[in-house]
């Protein structure tokens, strides 16, 4: 007989991919379940899905959900490029350091990275890299690839993805957003969906539910049918293609058919927001960067970061400057956050 094997109650502090399936997610898994539906995408919540994310994005947009944030970022950019093409990305971004190599070894692209104190591309920092087109010496540069909000947990605004829309575009490159936590970035702008993307002239995206709520699945999004091709081919030869994919449709439907996912990005800012709030003056703690999403960065003792995590879990992002990442999700509560603040501060004082 299957038992528990967690305790329920249990909080981390590492990765919003700690959390659980929120209760609506479960209750839509359930509605979709039982009887038989055409599989690898023909079913009728996949269809119906089409019209939510068209809602969100605009016409012209087309969603092909797939299983994980690192299968959407690799097929949405080999979809955007040839084999001697090149992407432009910070030296931070997921497909640069937390992918194992994937876009190099699946995708067969160069990444181009560029410093960024902040996480954030801007059109000055692209230009070192913008050049080269027609050498048949040098991986050519074809994409953009931008993180909203990013993995330093800063927000880009509607101008700053605008302008680099409008330089990215002016060269013949195109512009991919990878957005696992892009409901959190509309959470913090105040603004819907479509205005920060297709309405800047982002070309193809990702949306990522898995770290808002959902039990698995992400979604490329094109806005630009020009922009990519062969995506039903390239998810299939990629191994994202999901056979009984009614039941990844069927969350983001929840998820995006209702405000679910602005209210579950907006509670875990504002977790973020408070647990800020209670150590950013504490003494021998340093935040490295105000907090525009779910993330707050710190540098610690070495020691203390050692005796914290004995107690919570959590990574520590830089281990030569000492600084740690703290994550918040859609079912932290302020008494997670009292009780984690009230730990480092013990922690600091001994």
């Amino acid at each position: 007989m299957t038992e528990r094997r967690h305790d329920p109650e249990l909080r981390g502090f590492a990765s919003d991919n700690y959390a659980g399936v929120h209760p609506q997610i479960l209750d839509a898994l359930a509605l979709a379940n039982g009887g038989h539906q055409v599989s690898y995408g023909e079913d009728v919540y996949t269809e119906s899905l089409q019209q939510v994310f068209k809602h969100h994005f605009g016409p012209a947009a087309h969603a092909y959900p797939v299983f994980n944030g690192t299968g959407a970022n690799v097929v949405a950019l080999q979809s955007m490029t040839e084999r001697w093409d090149s992407v432009i990305c910070a030296e931070s971004a997921h497909i640069n350091v937390d992918e194992c190599g994937a876009p190099e070894k699946v995708a067969g692209l160069k990444l181009l990275t560029l410093p960024t104190p902040d996480g954030k591309l801007t059109p000055e920092l692209v230009d070192r890299h913008a050049w080269g087109w027609g050498d048949e010496h040098r991986a050519q540069p074809r994409v953009v690839a931008l993180t909203q909000s990013t993995e330093l947990g800063t927000c880009y605004t509607p101008e700053e993805i605008a302008a680099l829309c409008d330089q990215a575009h002016q060269h013949g490159m195109k512009v991919y957003l990878d957005g696992a936590r892009l409901a959190n970035a509309a959470a913090t702008l105040g603004l819907p969906l479509k205005q920060f993307t297709n309405d800047v002239g982002v070309d193809v995206l990702s949306f990522g539910g898995t770290k808002n709520g959902m039990m698995l699945g992400e979604a490329i999004v094109v806005l630009d049918p020009d922009a990519a091709r062969g995506m039903q081919f390239l998810r299939k030869a990629a191994m994202q293609l999901s056979s009984k994919m009614r039941f990844v449709s069927v969350q983001f439907e929840a998820l995006l058919g209702s405000d679910l996912w602005l209210r579950n990005a907006t509670h875990a800012n504002a977790m973020t927001q408070r647990l800020y709030a209670e150590v950013k003056d504490l003494p021998g703690l340093e935040v490295v960067r105000t907090p525009q999403a779910n993330a707050l960065f710190a540098i610690l003792p070495a020691e203390v970061t050692e005796r914290l995590q004995k107690r919570f879990r959590f990574y520590t992002w830089n281990e030569h400057t000492g600084e740690v990442r703290w994550m918040t999700a859609f079912d932290t509560t302020e008494a997670d956050i009292d009780t984690f603040a009230a730990a480092i501060a013990e922690e600091l004082r001994r």
